[in-house]
């Protein structure tokens, strides 16, 4: 049987010449330009209840390079622009799907600088990587090397909100192969006191990668807001500040979720997570802060691919189960939990809870039942690498 590699992208920094970075500027604001133009052309033909498709967005494309308003699209490699068509219609296809909401324009300032540039758009040899239109090859930082006679399908560069330039090499990757199967099983509980509690007992730390340049973001954010409105220089200034704390904020936190949810996936066959809405969570105002530096969405992504990578199971357990108020012991249900009770003692079998300890646990049982032979849960849905379940009444027995 042959085997299937995983196509894995591999991001470096490297440092663009100024002339190189002029050139990739004007790239990113071209497919900026690409996208928003596309998109209106097929918004105005939603209204008029049409639909426009991939090939007639690639023909506009042809005939906007031919009009002297939009002639300066010709100066960049076509290439990125006709990626960025591609991607326009894969999020309609997400849209049309019910899988996401409707594609918006992007933004000058806030939208993320990119550009792809597929196999016929760059050269990768002896370990540099050349771009089309592109004067010299790229000061790539290789931090790491690249599978043993790899070549990319795609090349992604980035800019980011602090200025730092990246490159992202798709490659397959021959050395991402299943695990040996193992017996271990582990329930997880997210949280803010303690970032993850597994049903060993063990529990993780939150770092609060927030919290610890929560300081220093909060004068950043002064100065900038004391700046004068408008494009001048000491404004720049001011907001790439507050964007490089922010950026070593999210390394911080990546770097973190990547040791956590590899070593999960290599010491256990089966994790069970909650299904938690995240989205809905961050609402809360006094809550907000604490969970979106917790990164609970980051990490069950980062666990479901890696379980996908490893032949792994992921099974995520309804966000209604009462993980928290069920007595693990011996099943009861307790008729409130304050999100203050941090130990309780069943009222039937008077055994007493870590409430986290507790909650992790009766999420592995409850995954494990979905697992061997999904009794008494109900898958809701699927994702690659995991799969959801929710407790649901055992029906009645007839007499």
């Amino acid at each position: 049987m042959a085997t299937t590699h995983v196509k894995r992208a591999f991001k470096y920094r490297f440092h663009p010449t100024d002339a190189q970075a002029v050139e990739l500027s004007r790239t990113f604001g071209c497919v900026r330009k690409v996208y928003n133009l596309a998109l209106a052309a097929r918004t105005e033909a939603w209204a008029r209840q049409e639909r426009v498709n991939y090939n007639q967005t690639s023909a506009l494309l042809t005939a906007w390079k031919k009009t002297e308003e939009l002639a300066f699209l010709n100066e960049v490699s076509s290439v990125p622009l006709q990626q960025t068509l591609r991607h326009l219609q894969m999020a309609f296809t997400h849209f049309f799907a019910k899988r996401a909401r409707y594609p918006r324009f992007k933004s000058r300032k806030k939208s993320r600088k990119s550009a792809e540039y597929t196999s016929s758009a760059f050269r990768c040899r002896d370990g540099k990587v050349t771009l089309a239109k592109m004067s010299g090859p790229l000061d790539i930082v290789w931090s790491r090397p690249l599978p043993e006679g790899a070549m990319p399908s795609t090349v992604t560069v980035s800019q980011d909100s602090a200025g730092r330039w990246f490159v992202s090499l798709l490659c397959e990757d021959p050395s991402v192969v299943p695990l040996a199967t193992t017996d271990a099983a582990v329930g997880v509980d997210v949280g803010l006191d303690h970032l993850l509690t597994l049903s060993t007992g063990e529990k993780i730390a939150n770092p609060r990668h927030e919290r610890q340049d929560r300081t220093r973001l909060a004068k950043a954010q002064r100065s900038f807001a004391h700046k004068a409105s408008g494009d001048g220089a000491n404004r720049r200034k001011a907001r790439a500040k507050v964007a490089k704390i922010h950026a070593r904020i999210t390394d911080r936190r990546r770097d973190g979720l990547h040791k956590l949810t590899t070593r999960l996936v290599r010491e256990n066959q089966t994790i069970v997570i909650e299904d938690l809405t995240v989205r809905n969570m961050v609402k809360n105002r006094k809550l907000a802060r604490a969970i979106s530096d917790a990164a609970w969405a980051e990490f069950r992504n980062m666990l479901e691919y890696k379980a996908a990578w490893y032949g792994r199971e992921v099974i995520a357990v309804d966000r209604f189960f009462p993980s928290s108020k069920l007595c693990s012991a011996c099943g009861n249900v307790a008729e409130r939990m304050p999100l203050n009770v941090r130990t309780w003692t069943c009222g039937n079998c008077a055994t007493t809870h870590d409430r986290d300890v507790n909650a992790a646990n009766n999420l592995l049982a409850a995954g494990l039942a979905v697992s061997v032979c999904g009794a008494g849960v109900r898958p809701q849905r699927r994702n690659p690498g995991g799969q959801s379940a929710t407790k649901q009444k055992t029906p009645r027995r007839e007499p």
